[in-house]
């Protein structure tokens, strides 16, 4: 069997193994808040929002004013639900007056589709206010349920060691707790934390791995559970908020970086031109300025001692490592050119060129002594030169 066939075979199998998905699913999923609600779908249902058809029986739910949602439970009454996770087919549970341990003293998922999944049982104690053992692991303090001259106390009731002398116990429960509650003791002796409760009928685990919507197949309640793919043309919310992080911050960094590596270039370019007035610049509509400039005569520049730089690029000034003209650095085989009066180095060409314009040197602005000028006139823009040069006249 050549490689392509193995690939076709596994890909086959793996297909197999996922339930064959039907047309799209024929409920809209609901949700009562628009952010913070769990999305509403197959087999739960919003009552006065979706059809029968839409869920099955005792999964209904209900939005309250509050824009929470809330299950009813036959024996316990109503919790709001903070999450539902379809895929594991549970849902979690805690109490709309914040006062779960309460709750928990008369809970009971009987005469619903729901278990406890990991339950613990726990004992409640009714102590004296002179009670003084609070800091012990043993014991959690349920605050809700106590008063001014009381204390309730809950403990495991595994735990071997005897109730205090002072306390009075008023009854056991199981508690449905967390997956992840009820796998550390220390972490489970918090009763504030939601109530985990999972159903197995409908079985949609698979429809939901294999990323498909479990509904009925013949849009009426009670009939066959099938497996519909998902609306292509709406995401979930979770992965909505993904794109717009997983985007948006990227992006505003990419801005910031344009705009500052843009702001460098304009800042380069304008201290390039400074140094350079060879350059092409840019006229703006302000009116230039006629300014009468004293360049040196082509055999008093020649005058000026020149280098040839060998393979080690030596100069007599160490720090001297690019021409201050052209800002570019110094390559073996260039021909420099110095200014006695400074000692300043250039390229030969660019000093050449400015000291045609300007009888100074660009670093320093020292006028050479021995330097033989001839009038000249230019136009200049003012910013290009920090201060006038004066023409001599001989």
């Amino acid at each position: 069997m050549d490689a392509i066939t193995a690939a076709i075979l596994i890909l086959t199998l793996s297909l197999s193994s996922f339930p064959s998905l039907s047309a799209a699913a024929p409920c809209k999923p609901e949700s009562c808040h628009a952010v913070l609600g769990p999305e509403i779908r197959f087999p739960f249902r919003v009552l006065n929002r979706q059809s029968a058809s839409c869920g099955s029986l005792g999964f209904e739910l209900r939005c309250n004013p509050q824009n929470q949602t809330i299950l009813t439970l036959p024996e316990s009454g109503s919790f709001v639900v903070d999450h539902i996770d379809y895929a594991a087919q549970a849902l979690f549970i805690n109490d709309p007056d914040s006062c779960l341990p309460g709750r928990i003293l008369n809970f009971s998922a009987s005469g619903s589709p729901f278990r406890g999944a990991y339950t613990r049982s726990y004992t409640f104690l009714n102590c004296s206010s002179d009670f003084m053992d609070y800091g012990s692991t043993r014991y959690t303090p349920l605050f809700c349920l106590s008063g001014r001259n009381h204390t309730v106390l809950a403990t495991r009731s595994d735990s071997s060691a005897p109730a205090p002398e002072t306390c009075r116990r008023i009854k056991s429960v199981e508690v449905p707790l967390e997956w992840t509650l009820s796998q550390f003791e220390w972490a489970s002796m918090d009763l504030r934390e939601d109530l985990e409760l999972v159903w197995y009928d409908p079985l949609c685990r698979d429809c939901e791995i294999g990323g498909g919507i479990c509904g009925f197949k013949d849009d009426r309640p009670g009939s066959r559970v099938a497996c519909f793919r998902r609306s292509r043309s709406a995401l979930p919310r979770s992965a909505k908020y993904g794109i717009i992080i997983g985007v948006g911050i990227p992006g505003l960094v990419c801005l910031i970086g344009l705009t500052c590596y843009a702001c460098g270039m304009i800042r380069a370019a304008n201290l390039r031109r400074r140094l350079n007035p060879d350059l092409p610049v840019t006229i703006s509509d302000q009116r230039p300025v006629i300014r009468s400039v004293s360049g040196l005569d082509a055999p008093t520049i020649e005058s000026y001692p020149t280098t040839v730089l060998g393979e080690s690029r030596r100069l007599p000034k160490v720090n001297d490592v690019c021409c201050p003209i052209c800002l570019s650095d110094y390559q073996p085989k260039e021909t420099l050119r110095s200014i006695p009066e400074c000692n300043h180095y250039f390229h030969a060409n660019c000093i050449d060129e400015w000291l045609k314009l300007n009888g100074s040197c660009p670093l320093c602005r020292n006028s050479p002594v021995s330097s033989t000028a001839t009038p000249c006139f230019s136009l200049s823009v003012s910013s290009l030169s920090s201060s006038p040069s004066t023409s001599d006249s001989r």
